[in-house]
Formats: structure tokens, C-alpha cells, sequence
């Protein structure tokens, strides 16, 4: 009989079949997702209404990784949720198996490689770069070194235009109490060349945009990850009559989504001077403001585009001097839960409730702006449902990728980097690297294209 070492024990997992290899297992348990490039063997299970990742992996390093994203899932940081450890595993002839580490999947998450299938926008390979750098610099702050810092390591989420970057692989970690500026750097230098490795490798296969350069990609990481370190941990000197400014250094870290949670005043003897620097710093400003409000958990940039229209909300009915919280209550009630029950039951798996309520607000604007006047909501919802909503892939999960709109077959259906079956038997086919459906063909519809519109309204006068 396996172990289970877990801290969230699911009976629904005793009766899986243990003692098979986990590539051999049935399909009838597997659920056909996209994941990126493992070194190991990776599994998506359906255990009763959930759905976890498995990993077979030795015993040592299965232990390893999941007591750091335990460590890492108590401290808040973005990264999969750790579920168990199977060990003891022994298949029908008493041989030994490799243990699985079971984390939760991460729902509306994307491999980068699905991103990239049929070729993205430059701006959108600089908001996953950002997304990285955010999501290594959170990572330093809690004292975390990765050592493994790579696209192939990281789950990217939706986040209101933006993306936000989640851990995946943590079986090099180490944490400490504080990191080195040389422990930080051998990650700088550890992301730049894997980084550089995979732009090389979207480039030959001719994924990645042609007026993008690896080189010159790579090269903005460190100017990047420079500038959010030195702005949530440098120090700060000015003159005592400046004392406005330490306001200042609180509203740019909570403008980045950050809160202070404790900050150093040093002051001189004389008054004359101040220094300031942040000791703590906590990521999650707008979302806990607007989980506090609403009970709504999202990404940071989802909960700073929510509280925006709650703002806009709250002053087109005139109730700037009543309670926030009531007011919050109010707009849940007539703004975003009638957006969310709008939405057909077979396209929720298109996009969680905060990034389809944004997409809604993007489509009303553009449509107000085509019309010459303000699209009521319900109005908007009904067009972004049909205009853009329906043309969406499901990101939740999909359980039919055996078949692709060519009529190719995959291999193995349940691990897409075996790639298409050849009837030719020629080289290898990788579906994230040719012609496969991606998660995102980046191109605008005409009603959120703002260069279309412009064009559109040109024809008009033009014919006028």
C-alpha cells in the first residue's frame, strides 16, 4: 500500500491506480491539458470534481519540492498549490516506482509555449517578461532562491491585459533568511540564459515575432528586475522639510501593487535630513483591498481594474460620501454579477469572472466609442458574448485535444509534447511549435481593433 503524506488528505485518491507506472496510466482518469517541457513525467488526473498535476519524480526531490511550495503556498507567493506525495509505490512485479508529487492545477493557467503556438505581439512578450521579473522578485523578497529560473518553470494567468506569473517547478529551491545581492544575481544569470535558450528555440521555430531578438529580449531582465528592487528596497534621503515624500514612496509601492508593511524613518540629529527605506513589502494591495470589499479574489491588475469601475461606479450614482463597503456591495449586485450570470454555461471555460468582466468593460468602450454614445452594460455583455466570448478557446481545461481542426492526431492526447502521429513517419511533429490551435491567436476582432475603427469611420466620412 502507498504512503500519502498530505496536508489536505483526499480519499477520492486511495483507489488510483498506484502501482502502475504513471505514463501507462488509463485515459479514462487523464485530462488532456496543455503543460510545458518536463524533464519528467507529467500527468493531468481528474480525482473526483478536481483536477491535480502529477509528477513522477524520486523520492528526495518529490519531499523537497513540496515542502518549499507549502512554504511558498503559506507565505502568499504565487506559485501551485502543493497537494500530496505518493510514496511507497510498487508495481505488479514488487518493483520500486518513483513517488508522484500531486499539486492542484491552476485554473485559466497557460504554458508559454501555448502562448506562443501561432506568434504573439512584441507588447505581449514584454508583459510576460514582466511577469516573470515580478514573479522572481517576489520570490527574493521572501528569501526564496530559485535556481531553475525559466519560462518552462512558470504557469502564466490572464491579469486584465497584463499576465501574472505563477511557479510551477520549485525542485531547486532553497530558502533563506535573507537572499545575497550574489544569490540574486546567480538567478539573474541563471534566467538570462535559459531565457535566452528558449527565444532561440521560438525562433527557429519561427514563433517568435522576426523584429524580436533573443539577445536584446534577455537583456531587458535585468534592467527591469534592477528597477522594482530598487524601488521596493532602496533606501530614500531628503530633507526634513520634505517629509510629504515618505507619503510619496507609499503611494508608488502600492501604484506597483504593493503594500509596506513596515518602514525604517532614520532621522538626523539636527532634523535636517530623513532617510527612509521599506523593510517589508507585501505584494497584493488591490486585490485584498477589493477581496475586503466584495469578497472577490483575482489577480492584482483584474482587482485594480475592478476598483476602478466600482470608483466610477460610486460617483456616477452620487454616493462619494457613502460607506465604500456599501457602495461595493451595490455595484457586485447590478454591475458584476449580472455580467457573470450573463455568460452561457458552455463558455465559462473561456475566461475566469474578473477577466471576462474586464474584457466587457474593454468591449463596451470600444463599442461606445464606435456608436458615439455610452453601450449599457447588458448591451455590451450581449456583443462581447458573440463578437469576441464565442471565438475564445476554453483556457479552464479540454478534454477533446486528440483531434485538431487538420484532422492530425496527437500521439498521446494526454502529453502534447510527443507530438502528431505521421502517417509519412517523418520527423516529429511538435504541436506547440507549429500549426496547433493556440490559446491565443492575439488577433483583435474589428470591435476592440482601434486602428479598424479609426479606418472604419474614415471610409464613413470619406462616403459622406
Amino acid at each position: 500500500m502507498p504512503r500519502f503524506l498530505s496536508a489536505q488528505p483526499d480519499s477520492n485518491l486511495l483507489p488510483l491506480p498506484w502501482d502502475v507506472p504513471l505514463a501507462d496510466w488509463p485515459p479514462d482518469l487523464l485530462v488532456a491539458l496543455p503543460r510545458g517541457i518536463s524533464r519528467h513525467v507529467v500527468r493531468f488526473i481528474r480525482v473526483g470534481q478536481s483536477v491535480y498535476a502529477a509528477k513522477e519524480v524520486i523520492e528526495e526531490v518529490a519531499l523537497h519540492e513540496y515542502r518549499l511550495l507549502q512554504d511558498l503556498h503559506r507565505l502568499d507567493t504565487p506559485a501551485v498549490e502543493p497537494l500530496a506525495v505518493v510514496t511507497g509505490r510498487l508495481d505488479a512485479a514488487r518493483q520500486p516506482l518513483d513517488p508522484v508529487l500531486l499539486t492542484r492545477h491552476l485554473e485559466f493557467s497557460l504554458p508559454y509555449r501555448s502562448l506562443f503556438a501561432s506568434g504573439v505581439r512584441q507588447e505581449t512578450v514584454s508583459q510576460l517578461l514582466d511577469a516573470l521579473v515580478v514573479l522572481l522578485v517576489r520570490l527574493h523578497l521572501v528569501g526564496f532562491l530559485w535556481g531553475d529560473v525559466s519560462l518552462s518553470n512558470v504557469l502564466f494567468r490572464r491579469d486584465a491585459g497584463e499576465f501574472a506569473a505563477y511557479l510551477v517547478d520549485a525542485e531547486t529551491g532553497e530558502f533563506h533568511p535573507r537572499l545575497s545581492d550574489g544569490q540574486r544575481n546567480h538567478d539573474l544569470d541563471i534566467a538570462i540564459t535559459n531565457l535566452f535558450g528558449e527565444f532561440c528555440d521560438l525562433e527557429a521555430g519561427r514563433l517568435l515575432d522576426a523584429a524580436l531578438d533573443p539577445r536584446q529580449l534577455v537583456d531587458q531582465i535585468n534592467s527591469r528586475y534592477a528597477a522594482l528592487w530598487g524601488e521596493l528596497t532602496a533606501a530614500e534621503e531628503f530633507s526634513g522639510g520634505d517629509l510629504h515624500r515618505i507619503e510619496g514612496r507609499v503611494r508608488r509601492l502600492n501604484s506597483l501593487g504593493f503594500d509596506v508593511a513596515e518602514l525604517e524613518v532614520t532621522t538626523a540629529v539636527d532634523g535636517s535630513s530623513i532617510r527612509i527605506q521599506p523593510k517589508v513589502v507585501d505584494a497584493g494591495h488591490h486585490s485584498r483591498r477589493l477581496l475586503r470589499l466584495t469578497g472577490l479574489d483575482t489577480e492584482e491588475n483584474q482587482a485594480r481594474r475592478l476598483l476602478n469601475d466600482l470608483d466610477t461606479f460610486r460617483a456616477r450614482t452620487d454616493q462619494q460620501h457613502v460607506d465604500e463597503a456599501i457602495v461595493a456591495h451595490q455595484w457586485l449586485r447590478e454591475c458584476f454579477e449580472p455580467v457573470v450570470r450573463a455568460i452561457p454555461p458552455e463558455l465559462t471555460g473561456k475566461r475566469d469572472p474578473a477577466q471576462i468582466f474586464h474584457e466587457v468593460l474593454d468591449y463596451r468602450w470600444f463599442a461606445s466609442q464606435r456608436a458615439d454614445r455610452e453601450v449599457p452594460l447588458g448591451d455590451a455583455v450581449q456583443g462581447y458574448i458573440q463578437d469576441v466570448l464565442r471565438g475564445l478557446p476554453d483556457e479552464a481545461m479540454s478534454e477533446d485535444l486528440g483531434e485538431t481542426p487538420d484532422e492530425r492526431r496527437l500521439v498521446n492526447p494526454f502529453d502534447p509534447s510527443q507530438g502528431f502521429v505521421d502517417e509519412a513517419e517523418e520527423a516529429p511533429f511538435d504541436p506547440w511549435e507549429a500549426e496547433a490551435v493556440a490559446p491565443d491567436t492575439e488577433l483583435l476582432p474589428d470591435v476592440l481593433d482601434i486602428d479598424a475603427l479609426r479606418r472604419r469611420e474614415a471610409e464613413r466620412r470619406a462616403s459622406d
